[in-house]
């Protein structure tokens, strides 16, 4: 519920304020019935992370390379790496953050390349972390070694194509993380370092996390609170189906599992998305799955350029829809209409929703 205040501060004629000198005037938030959004991912190296509420239509924009770890607000101890830049993480022996560690060529990811114990779980089970759940106990606490993945690519691919990966390599980290009463105490730094920095990282309920930047050293804001968000559009470092292999995935879109949101897809063939009402929902469909949208709203197909060069043609499928359940329990049906800019370009997003009542 959203308010207003007002409070009579002075008169300018003669009279005396009583006792009653302020008012509050509330407002109760009203769910969007729907709309038609463009999320700004910034193009084919897709820089951004986009945030999207349902109820009110509001986008919010993040910098995808501005965090590195997230810090679970929830009552476990439970933090997980950037699985937008291909990020991994992989536990050592020690407990001296101090102690130098060297490169892991076998940690980094790329398209059939990687090691699924090394990265999150990609349905979002936050007990499944790859860095292990932070102990009471300080020893049992290691240090662990980081990949900081990839940043996007700083030219732009040819048309059709995506460069979401295609840059510099983000570099290499140690870290070890403690609790500091209902906190996290981390230690971190270059991998070749003898000495350390150290931040306290406070749980926030109103979050689903707080975010962590090692590079520039600072808690940084990147979600909006957990129940004012429904589905965001990213990158994404996933599992290749029927496989135990990370594979990186641009043009992702994933449900605020941990802040109460779900979806489930709809083919064509079952429903059409202007026949599909309250009375076809089916919540036995609603799976504790993150991806549950995914990449499964577009795919791509062969084709050539102007001078016969193999591209890659974005395509947003028509033959199915969404549907998605926010945090607050309004249900809303969901279409893709597109995916690209006029002249091809990959890395814009276009959809369509309404409530369901």
């Amino acid at each position: 519920m959203k308010n207003v205040v007002f409070t009579i501060s002075s008169v300018s004629i003669n009279a005396v304020i009583s006792e009653n000198k302020s008012i509050q005037v509330n407002f109760n938030e009203t769910a969007s019935l729907g709309s038609a959004l463009a999320p700004e991912v910034g193009g084919a190296t897709q820089p951004n992370q986009v945030f999207v509420d349902l109820s009110s239509g509001k986008l919010t924009n993040a910098v995808r390379t501005s965090w590195d770890l997230g810090f679970y607000s929830g009552t476990d101890f439970r933090v997980v790496i950037n699985s937008s830049v291909k990020m991994s993480a992989k536990q050592t022996t020690s407990t001296n953050i101090d102690e130098v560690q060297t490169e892991d060529a076998t940690m980094i990811i790329n398209q059939g390349q990687g090691n699924a114990t090394q990265i999150d779980d990609p349905a979002g089970d936050i007990t499944k972390t790859t860095i292990a759940s932070i102990s009471a106990t300080e020893a049992e606490n290691k240090v662990y070694l980081i990949n900081m993945g990839s940043n996007p690519a700083t030219t732009k691919p040819a048309t059709g194509s995506e460069g979401s990966a295609g840059g510099t390599s983000r570099g290499w980290k140690k870290v070890r993380i403690l609790r500091s009463g209902n906190d996290y105490k981390v230690q971190y730094a270059d991998i070749s370092a003898t000495t350390h920095d150290e931040i306290t990282v406070t749980k926030n309920a109103a979050y689903n996390f707080t975010f962590l930047s090692l590079l520039d050293k600072k808690v940084v804001s990147v979600e909006p609170q957990k129940a004012q968000w429904d589905i965001t559009f990213t990158t994404f470092t996933n599992i290749i189906p029927g496989t135990t292999t990370p594979y990186f995935y641009p043009d992702f879109v994933l449900s605020n599992l941990k802040g109460g949101a779900k979806a489930y897809q709809v083919l064509t063939s079952a429903f059409t998305f202007d026949a599909f009402t309250l009375a076809n929902v089916d919540n036995a469909q609603f799976t504790s799955d993150q991806r549950n949208i995914g990449s499964n709203w577009r795919g791509t197909t062969g084709g050539t350029d102007a001078n016969g060069n193999p591209v890659s043609l974005f395509v947003a499928r028509t033959d199915r829809f969404y549907v998605v359940k926010d945090p607050a329990g309004n249900v809303y049906k969901l279409k893709f209409t597109g995916g690209v800019n006029a002249a091809g370009e990959r890395g814009y997003p276009t959809f369509q929703y309404t409530i369901l009542k």
